[in-house]
C-alpha cells in the first residue's frame, strides 16, 4: 500500500483520499440499495431505558429514552423501518458467554447477593458492574436488539441497522467488565459470520474496545479497529500499537491510541486515514460501528475535545463506503449530550439535516441552557496531540496493514467455519503456528477497577439533576 504525501501544515482531507475512497467501493465489497436510497433499520426497546444502575453510578441508560425521544420529535423515524426487538435467548447468549456465568446473571438479585458473593470477585462483579434489579433482563433486551439487527442485514432487509441501546464493548466471555455485562457486539458479529465472510468492527469510545478484540483476537474474519486514549492506566489499559493480533489473527487487530485533548481536525484525519487503509486491505463484507459517546468533549469520563459534528464525521465516513452497517452505541455518561450525539448520527444515517433548535419535548429540561443540537464542547482539555506524534500513529498503522497485503500465507476463508471454533481455540493448530505468540501483549494485565481521570467532569452540584428521577 503506498504512503501518502500529506501536506504538514493541514489535516484537512485531500482529493487523493476521495478518489482512494471511491476506488474501495467496488461491486464485490458493497451492496447497493436497489434504488440507491439507503434503507435504514431502527431497533429500540421501549423497555430498555427504565434500569438503574445506581444513584451514582457513571452509565445511565436513560439516555436510551432521551435519544429515542429526539429522534421521534425530530420525525427521523418516518425515514427508517422500526422495530420493537425481543429479547435475547439463553441460547444466544451462550453463543459467547460462559454458562456458569449465565447463570450467575439470570440468578443474582439485589435481595440474594449474599449468597453470590463468593464469585464476585470471579466474575468481576462490585462497584463498576453492581447488580441491579433486572440485570439480566436489560443484558437480553439490549443484546437481543443487536442479534436482530444482525440477522436484518444478512437477509438484505436493510442497508444499515441502528441499535443505540448496544456497544457494550468491555464485557469478556467469562465476567463482567467496565459497566457492560453482556457483550452484545460479539453476539452480534457471531451471528453476521453466518454469512458475512469478513466482519470489521471499528469503535471510536474514549475506552479501548477490549472485549471485542480479546474475542476475535486470533481469526482473520474479523478485523477490530479502535481509536482511544491510551496511556497504560486509563481503563481498561489495553489498546497499545503493539497489540496486533495472534495465531491467524495476526495483523487484524488495530489499535489507534490516543493523548488526551485531540481535536475535531486531528481526528477526523486520522480517522479517514488508517479506515482508508484498513478498507483497501481487508475489504470487509460488512461493518460493525460502535459509537461510545463518551469521545464528546466535556464527557464526565472522558478527556478529548471534539464535538458531536466531528464524532458524526465518522459515522458519515463509515456509511460512504456504502457497506452494509450495523450502529450501536456504547459509552457516554454527559447524558445530554449522548442523546444530541446519537439523534444526529440517526440524521446522517438517514440522509436528513435537523435544526440546531432542538424540537420541544418532554425533556427540554436536559438540555438547557442553550437547547440546541450542537453545543459547544470543545477546548477544554489541553491538546497533548503533537503532529509528529499522529504521523507517527499513522504511519505504524499502515505499516501493519502492509504486512496483510504481502502476506502470502494469509487465506481469508470464504465459507465460514464453525461459528465458535476460533473462541475456544484449537491447541493442536495453535502447536502448528511458529507465530502463534508473536503479536500478543505479554505486559502485566491492567487493574479491572474503573480508574476515573482527574479531569471527570461535573459542571456543578446539580450535574445529576432530574436523571435519578426520570429513571
Amino acid at each position: 500500500m503506498p504512503r501518502k504525501t500529506l501536506d504538514q501544515d493541514t489535516f484537512m482531507e485531500d482529493a487523493k483520499s476521495a478518489q482512494k475512497k471511491k476506488k474501495h467501493m467496488t461491486s464485490s465489497s458493497m451492496r447497493l440499495a436497489s434504488d440507491n436510497k439507503t434503507r435504514v433499520a431502527y431497533f429500540h426497546d421501549e423497555g430498555v431505558g427504565n434500569y438503574h444502575f445506581g444513584e451514582r453510578h457513571p452509565m445511565k441508560p436513560h439516555r436510551l429514552t432521551l435519544t429515542n425521544h429526539l429522534v421521534l420529535k425530530y420525525g427521523l423515524h418516518q425515514q427508517m423501518e422500526v422495530f420493537q426487538p425481543r429479547k435475547a435467548t439463553d441460547t444466544e447468549i451462550l453463543d459467547f458467554h460462559a454458562p456458569d456465568y449465565v447463570d450467575f446473571l439470570k440468578r443474582v438479585t439485589p435481595d440474594n447477593v449474599e449468597e453470590f458473593e463468593q464469585v464476585f470477585q470471579r466474575f468481576n462483579v462490585g462497584d463498576d458492574c453492581p447488580i441491579f434489579d433486572g440485570i439480566y433482563d436489560f443484558c437480553q433486551r439490549y443484546a437481543g436488539a443487536s442479534i436482530e439487527a444482525a440477522r436484518k442485514l444478512i437477509a438484505d432487509g436493510a442497508d444499515i441497522c441502528i441499535n443505540w441501546s448496544g456497544g457494550l464493548h468491555h464485557a469478556k466471555k467469562s465476567e463482567a467488565s467496565g459497566f457492560c455485562f453482556v457483550n452484545d457486539i460479539v453476539l452480534g458479529i457471531l451471528e453476521m459470520l453466518r454469512y458475512f465472510p469478513r466482519v470489521l468492527y471499528v469503535d471510536i469510545d474514549i475506552h479501548h474496545g477490549d472485549g471485542v478484540q480479546e474475542a476475535f483476537y486470533m481469526t482473520d474474519r474479523v478485523m477490530t479497529v479502535s481509536f482511544h486514549k491510551y496511556n497504560g492506566d486509563f481503563f481498561p489499559g489495553t489498546g497499545h500499537l503493539d497489540e496486533i493480533g495472534s495465531s491467524l489473527g495476526k495483523y487484524y487487530s488495530v489499535n489507534v491510541p490516543l493523548r488526551d485533548g485531540i481535536d475535531d481536525e486531528a481526528y477526523v484525519w486520522l480517522f479517514q486515514e488508517v479506515m482508508d487503509g484498513v478498507m483497501a486491505t481487508f475489504r470487509p463484507s460488512a461493518v460493525v460501528l460502535q459509537c461510545g459517546a463518551d469521545s464528546l468533549g466535556c464527557d464526565r469520563l472522558g478527556v478529548f475535545n471534539l464535538s458531536i459534528e466531528a464524532h458524526g464525521r465518522c459515522v458519515q465516513i463509515m456509511k460512504d463506503y456504502k457497506i452494509p452497517m450495523l450502529v450501536v452505541g456504547g459509552g457516554g455518561y454527559t447524558v445530554r449530550n449522548v442523546a444530541r450525539c446519537w439523534t444526529y448520527e440517526t440524521s446522517i444515517l438517514v440522509d436528513q439535516e435537523l435544526s440546531n433548535d432542538l424540537p420541544p419535548n418532554e425533556y427540554r429540561s436536559f438540555f438547557s441552557p442553550d437547547y440546541q443540537l450542537h453545543p459547544h464542547l470543545s477546548g477544554r482539555v489541553e491538546n497533548l496531540n503533537d503532529r509528529q506524534y499522529l504521523f507517527r500513529i499513522r504511519e505504524r498503522i499502515l505499516e501493519q496493514l502492509r504486512y496483510l497485503d504481502g502476506a502470502p500465507s494469509i487465506q481469508m476463508q470464504e465459507i465460514p467455519p464453525d461459528i465458535q471454533g476460533f473462541l475456544d481455540g484449537d491447541e493442536e493448530m495453535q502447536d502448528l503456528l511458529d507465530d502463534s505468540d508473536e503479536g500478543m501483549d505479554t505486559r502485566p494485565l491492567p487493574r479491572k477497577n474503573r480508574l476515573v481521570p482527574e479531569t471527570e467532569w461535573y459542571e456543578d452540584d446539580d450535574d445529576n439533576y432530574g436523571e435519578i428521577g426520570a429513571l
